[in-house]
């Protein structure tokens, strides 16, 4: 087997559906929690708040965590 060539080939839509399908629970979260704390402020305000808590727990969590419990669907073996 030549360098380029791997066994399984990682597949970037069913990778995008499973991050799509924990993000949108996670913003959902955050969205509940953050809002009802931040009464009056403005949407930039809030935003502020909610884009770092999402992107470091996508970062540290949520992505991590999909590819290591969806190992086998993100990466189909090749026939």
């Amino acid at each position: 087997m030549s360098a380029t060539t791997s066994p399984n080939r990682f597949s970037r839509p069913r990778f995008a559906l499973l991050v799509l399908l924990g993000a949108y629970p996670l913003l959902t979260t955050l969205l509940y929690v953050v809002f009802p704390l931040t009464d009056g402020w403005t949407i930039w305000q809030r935003t502020l708040i909610v884009v770092p808590v999402m992107v470091s727990t996508m970062i540290w969590v949520l992505i991590p965590g999909v590819q290591k419990l969806f190992r086998g669907f993100i990466n189909p073996a090749r026939f």
